[in-house]
């Protein structure tokens, strides 16, 4: 009988164990001082939510909770516990995701030589490649890179990319024809372990074999055979040749061919060839445009591929010296007006595509050049699809990302009104459930007339505030003051003088011999008499100046004036602004010419084709 007992305790003492063990063992990174974990808890109510390209509620909640969202929807209250935001008259959208990025990647370093590698064609070559371990024979495949094993959290790279409304990116080795795999991470300042969504993401290739030093591949020609021969060999490397031994190279090649395929081809007769080498090999492309494929959208559409297509457009010619115009062509003339009709041809011709701020020479271009393929006929919900649900699904992350539903990362924007208006603002970009403020002072609207009261040492002075913004408002009590106001939502700012009105001397060129200056409309002249072109004057030393705090309706703070006497204020909300009519019509789609086959001065007319 003591023998059962005796295992009985043993099992209730393992199992006690094994419960403590897991109760214990949370996470494994240590915390070096009070470890102070916290769980964000919030509600946003009364928000119009536009969970998909889809799907919009209005006056409804998103409740986020750890990094995720627990719930969405018109009829969720705010739970016990959670910290309510009121988005009254705010917009909430998915946060947008690049598919296309270098983000925490660092850029390997170009050949130190120009020509064809090893030195340029008149240099010595290098036949054979100087890569350590056991790679394969041509150093420009690199299938065995990894994107998340040296990914490494870059804030100051990441913020103008929230500010720009992403979230969540695709980030890549962007050198070597095979570049290895991507991995998509979100745009969050936390440990690189937490902001890992999918490690190995996709398969990434080129025509460009980048930092290689090796002599081979020096043309296109010999980019599109080592990619075939790479194909083969793999093929061949299946069956564990004894003679090859360990090629890392190959084995990196096949274990990615079960990932989405990206081919950086960058111009529209390379999209053609890597679709050709696909088919060959039983490989459908994601492919990376060059900004000129609707030049050919037929040949686009027949590869039945998916595109990922940049936003970046060439610079207007400099025509103005007649000797330079000489010598720009009528393509590239055509190629600038036409440019940003590029992603609106896709859509157009029913082809799945995504968008990217890869090749802007800076991200702030984005929302610029998205307006302008906007005007050029690309749609709002193409737009939205190509910057959310479309790159999601592409890299199997839609579980995760490109929506706001349920057990998905808290990954949002809140904005001023609808997205995509050229008058929206971003408040602020939320990334796995953390806030990033944007333009955080845009979340009030503080516009209307203010009656502010001045506890001089001498009496109160009443003045009249007719605020347009949060840093700009007229101010004028017997007369109209000249002012420098600020107001970030919680500290407001206003400094105060009587404007200066100078008059041009009459007899400032009597006796000099030069005749008078004509007298511009207005009474002002050019040059410095009168305020130049209108403006204001420079606040003097002297001005007054406030500083006090915000509580919705009602200022209250301290100054000091000229003579630096301090005193008290108080500005109360007398009534809203009136609000004006959007008197700006639509813009119209932009008459551009046609595409012409070939694409070069006097080519057919697509109609017109022999």
């Amino acid at each position: 009988m003591r023998k059962p007992q005796f295992l009985s305790r043993l099992v209730f003492v393992m199992a006690f164990f094994s419960v403590t063990n897991t109760i214990i063992a949370q996470v494994t990174f240590p915390e070096n001082g009070v470890d102070d974990p916290r769980h964000g808890y919030y509600a946003f109510t009364n928000a119009t939510i536009v969970k998909d390209g889809a799907t919009i509620l209005t006056n409804a909640t998103l409740v986020i909770k750890d990094r995720k969202i627990i719930a969405v929807g018109t009829t969720i209250k705010a739970p016990v516990g959670a910290v309510e935001i009121d988005c009254k008259d705010k917009f909430i959208y998915p946060s947008f995701i690049d598919i296309y990025a270098d983000y925490g990647i660092t850029t390997p370093p170009a050949p130190q030589s120009g020509g064809a590698g090893g030195g340029g064609f008149f240099q010595p070559q290098q036949l054979t490649s100087n890569a350590k371990g056991p790679q394969g024979w041509n150093q420009a495949i690199k299938s065995d890179v990894d994107a998340y094993k040296i990914f490494t959290v870059d804030d100051a790279k990441a913020k103008p990319l929230r500010d720009a409304g992403f979230g969540t990116v695709l980030s890549h080795v962007q050198d070597g024809i095979a570049r290895g795999t991507g991995v998509v991470v979100s745009l969050a300042d936390e440990k690189e372990n937490l902001v890992i969504i999918k490690e190995r993401a996709s398969a990434h290739y080129s025509f460009n074999k980048g930092t290689s030093s090796q002599s081979y591949p020096g043309s296109m020609m010999g980019s599109i055979a080592l990619l075939r021969q790479t194909y083969l060999d793999a093929l061949w490397y299946k069956n564990k040749p004894a003679e090859e031994g360990f090629n890392l190279s190959l084995q990196a090649w096949l274990d990615n061919q079960n990932l989405p395929q990206i081919f950086d081809a960058n111009d529209k007769w390379n999209d053609l060839r890597a679709d050709r080498i696909g088919d060959e090999f039983g490989v459908q492309y994601i492919i990376k445009t060059g900004g000129n494929e609707y030049q050919r959208m037929k040949e686009m559409k027949s590869t039945n591929a998916s595109f990922i297509v940049s936003l970046n457009y060439p610079q207007a010619q400099d025509v103005e010296d007649p000797n330079e115009a000489r010598f720009v062509s009528v393509n590239d003339m055509k190629h600038w007006e036409m440019a940003p009709s590029n992603p609106a041809a896709f859509e157009k011709a029913g082809i799945n595509f995504c968008l990217t701020t890869a090749d802007l020479k800076n991200v702030n271009l984005f929302w610029a050049n998205l307006r302008k393929a906007m005007e050029y006929g690309l749609s709002e919900n193409k737009v939205m699809e190509a910057l959310t649900k479309t790159p999601a699904t592409l890299l199997g992350v839609y579980n995760k990302v490109g929506s706001l539903e349920e057990g998905k990362l808290a990954n949002f924007l809140i904005t001023t009104g609808p997205v995509f208006n050229e008058k929206t603002v971003i408040i602020q970009n939320w990334v796995q459930g953390k806030k990033y403020s944007v333009n955080g002072d845009a979340w009030t609207n503080i516009a209307g007339v203010y009656n502010l009261s001045v506890n001089n040492p001498g009496g109160t002075e009443s003045f009249t505030l007719d605020v347009k913004g949060n840093s700009s408002l007229t101010m004028f009590g017997k007369d109209t003051l000249n002012t420098k106001f600020s107001d970030d939502g919680k500290i407001v700012k206003l400094s105060y003088a009587p404007m200066v009105h100078r008059q041009r001397p009459a007899d400032l060129n009597a006796g000099s011999g030069q005749p008078g200056r004509e007298q511009r409309p207005g009474g002002r002249f050019p040059g410095g008499y009168g305020g130049g072109a209108g403006q204001a004057d420079a606040l003097p030393a002297s001005a007054t100046r406030l500083t006090g705090v915000s509580y919705g309706t009602e200022w209250n703070g301290t100054g000091t004036d000229s003579l630096g006497n301090s005193f008290t204020w108080t500005a109360r909300f007398l009534k809203a602004a009136v609000v004006k009519p959007d008197s700006a019509q639509k813009k119209e789609i932009p008459v551009i010419g046609k595409v012409v086959y070939p694409f070069e001065p006097f080519g057919w007319e697509e109609s017109q084709q022999p």
